[in-house]
């Protein structure tokens, strides 16, 4: 185990390689969040669906996906569809974590879809709209509001997960962390510095949610 002194003296003397790769890493992961959460949307929308078929589809995406690791499904991406179409490091690892996220987002909108009164919905129906109409001013609304805090999660377990695109040689936070304990044979120091990068990027995240959080609570309550 590294003493802290020497643990310091690297951070220090490694920030400016870790700079470009703490920018990829975030950038991956806000990407496979945007993309996540319109494919979860979509899903979550045909799980709703009163047509049997939407259902089976949405079903069958949500099972195949939490059924199988994230990292076959980036390397199925990476090097299974390259001689078809060549998505390059940044795309297959984004719509990887995307892909993979939005089963999960799609449970997540499909619970707040479903916990909006149906009331609601009914008068809506009532007023003259049509359910499409009455889904997008009236349900969709309030169940985004409350999907705050469960996408919040999301993200941060798509930013730890974003670790994996380093098996696919994508220089990103985890990748440089393993070059340069490789170079060095001191792989602990440069484990925990890059923990300690997740570790901040995690918490300063977690702030933001709660604060927005706390802020359309108040909204809510005026």
């Amino acid at each position: 185990m590294p003493n802290l002194n020497h643990l310091i003296e690297e951070f220090i003397r490694t920030f400016p390689f870790f700079l470009k790769p703490l920018l990829l890493t975030f950038q991956l992961t806000v990407a496979s969040v945007v993309v996540g959460t319109v494919i979860g949307l979509f899903f979550a929308l045909l799980k709703v669906s009163r047509l049997p078929i939407a259902r089976l589809i949405a079903n069958v995406y949500i099972a195949v996906i939490r059924g199988t690791p994230l990292i076959v499904q980036i390397f199925v991406l990476y090097f299974g569809f390259y001689k078809v179409v060549d998505l390059g490091q940044f795309w297959s690892a984004t719509l990887a974590l995307a892909i993979h996220s939005g089963a999960y987002i799609a449970e997540i909108f499909r619970g707040t879809i479903q916990s909006i009164d149906q009331g609601q919905t009914e008068a809506g129906l009532s007023l003259g709209m049509s359910p499409a109409l009455t889904m997008r001013h009236i349900v969709l609304p309030q169940a985004l509001k409350r999907s705050i805090p469960p996408l919040g999660n999301q993200f941060i377990l798509s930013l730890k997960e974003s670790s994996l695109a380093a098996f696919i040689a994508m220089d990103e936070l985890f990748a440089m962390a393993r070059r340069l304990s490789a170079e060095t044979f001191d792989e602990m120091t440069y484990f925990l510095i890059v923990a300690f990068y997740y570790l901040v990027i995690v918490l300063i995240f977690t702030a933001i949610v709660n604060r927005l959080e706390k802020r359309l609570s108040k909204r809510g309550a005026n």
